[in-house]
């Protein structure tokens, strides 16, 4: 179990927050790639959900055709190397890998897909160019993911794409809020400033839309308009206390550590309430902080947590604590919080039954509330006709289009929240669906 000191400078920040899947050099790449199978029909194909031809890049690797391979991974998905990187590769490509029936480690896929798309992304190696004018113009809502591939795959049909970003840096959480252990911000901006070079799609930053008035003049000036809004701010838990210093949503928490890294402060003693993979996030950001006491804290128990299993041995491993079976009832403090108050319940055909006279105080300095984020149900409403589902995500076709035939939408506006990888997915797919329905 690790112990982290906390960090006064960018040189112990890096420390402690060391790349879980560093860059492979040369070598390991070639010998990685030479133990690849292969297969006919390979798993990891059907695993991934942008369908990269995995076999084929791997072969590319392996005779030293590093470009050609980045070509292949981002002919299929347009965030190949943040995907590579910050996916859940082991339930995904890796996890369907033959090796894995032959207690044999299975091929790194993601690490190979970091290595050959960094690579070609260090020596700006163009592989890629703006398709001829249909003189069509779509406006992007959102520079995440869906936002970014959908733009890059937009430009390679010839069609015209501004995006408009509300914050001032690209590709949503995937720079704002995912842990930095798993990527930094400098590969995030390098690969959508390696795709905008070449596809020539433009970003107005600053440029958050949020009136009918706004929308109305897209409409004017646009041909179609695609939804990539994600979701918002971490959703209010209803606890008494919830508005008092020191109770933060861990989204905002791992925005502020990716921005500001080592000049923000973690107080000693920490309690993240949660079980999906944001709470694994915030608690183990929280240790690496220098946290001395950090406990995550799920009602239900560790088996029924959301959260791979991998990202939960990944906290531990940073000496954070767990306690399962308990609800929060209230935080308590004055005008700090200076605790959570719990009660024991037990588990009886699925649903959760107090028990008796159980409650106790867990101390604590800071409140991390990863309890999911909030749905922009005020966005969608100011949208005519959008119709969202009982979940308020947004409802779409097959072709990613909404029930106002002039805007499409993907990624966790529409999936409700899921990986990077997918959003890439929606994104690419509904250019696709905006192109065929231009062209009608």
């Amino acid at each position: 179990m690790a112990e982290y000191n906390r960090p006064t400078s960018e040189e112990e920040f890096k420390e402690n927050f060391k790349q879980k899947k560093p860059l492979m050099n040369p070598t390991e790449a070639y010998y990685e790639s030479s133990r690849c199978l292969f297969c006919y029909d390979a798993p990891c194909i059907q695993a991934c959900p942008t369908g990269i031809d995995i076999p084929l890049f791997i072969k590319q690797i392996q005779t030293q055709n590093t470009e050609g391979a980045a070509k292949t991974i981002f002919d299929s998905n347009w965030l190949g190397n943040a995907c590579g990187v910050v996916c859940p590769t082991g339930v995904l490509c890796e996890g369907a890998c033959v090796y894995n029936h032959q207690d044999v480690p299975p091929i790194q896929i993601g690490r190979l897909q970091n290595y050959a798309t960094a690579t070609t992304i260090a020596t700006n190696k163009r592989l890629f160019a703006p398709g001829n004018s249909i003189g069509k113009k779509v406006a992007v809502i959102g520079s995440g993911p869906a936002g970014i591939a959908c733009a890059c795959e937009l430009r390679t049909l010839g069609v015209e794409v501004d995006i408009f970003e509300a914050k001032d840096k690209p590709s949503g959480l995937t720079v704002y809020g995912i842990a930095p252990y798993k990527i930094t911000n400098e590969e995030v901006l390098s690969e959508i400033t390696y795709l905008q070079e070449q596809l020539e799609f433009n970003i107005k930053y600053n440029a958050a839309i949020n009136s009918k008035t706004q929308l109305g003049e897209l409409e004017s000036d646009y041909d179609a308009i695609f939804l990539g809004v994600g979701l918002g701010k971490t959703a209010s838990l209803g606890l008494d206390g919830e508005n008092k210093e020191g109770v933060v949503g861990a989204v905002e928490f791992i925005e502020e550590l990716r921005m500001k890294h080592h000049k923000i402060t973690v107080p000693d003693n920490v309690v993240v309430i949660g079980g999906g993979n944001t709470a694994m996030d915030a608690a183990s950001e929280a240790a690496r902080m220098g946290a001395k006491k950090v406990i995550l804290a799920y009602r239900r128990d560790k088996q029924s947590m959301g959260a791979y299993r991998f990202e939960y041995d990944l906290a531990i491993s940073a000496g954070v604590e767990s306690l399962f079976n308990a609800t929060p009832l209230k935080i308590v403090g004055d005008k700090n919080a200076t605790g959570v108050q719990f009660e024991r319940v037990k588990s009886q055909n699925g649903d959760l039954t107090p028990i008796p006279d159980s409650d106790f105080i867990v101390p604590c300095d800071l409140v991390i509330k990863a309890t999911g984020q909030a749905k922009q149900k005020h966005f969608y409403e100011m949208v005519e006709g959008l119709k969202i589902d009982k979940k308020t995500r947004i409802l779409v076709n097959d072709q990613y289009q909404t029930s106002n035939p002039k805007y499409f939408a993907g990624g966790d506006a529409v999936n409700g929240g899921a990986e990077v990888v997918n959003a890439a997915y929606e994104g690419k797919m509904a250019a696709q669906g905006i192109v065929s329905w231009l062209g009608s």
